[in-house]
């Protein structure tokens, strides 16, 4: 039976002036993005999940392939 993962919470962003944007996940700094690519992750945002966007941006995004690796022979 496959569990599904959990959906990422707690992610929030800010624009500046400037252009950059900064992502942040339960108060804490996650990211800060500039030029380019934070007018890219604006565009993501505005037509997904934004929880699931900022959490692929940051890192923090889990593929649900963990578990089965750490169980796998080759990884024991």
């Amino acid at each position: 039976m496959m569990r599904s993962m959990p959906r990422p919470h707690g992610f929030s962003y800010e624009r500046f002036g400037d252009g950059r944007v900064a992502i942040t996940h339960q108060g804490r700094p996650a990211g800060t993005l500039r030029g380019a690519r934070a007018e890219k992750f604006l565009a993501e945002v505005g037509a997904g999940d934004g929880q699931l966007v900022m959490a692929r941006w940051t890192g923090a995004y889990k593929h649900g392939n963990e578990r089965a690796a750490k169980n796998h022979p080759r990884n024991g």
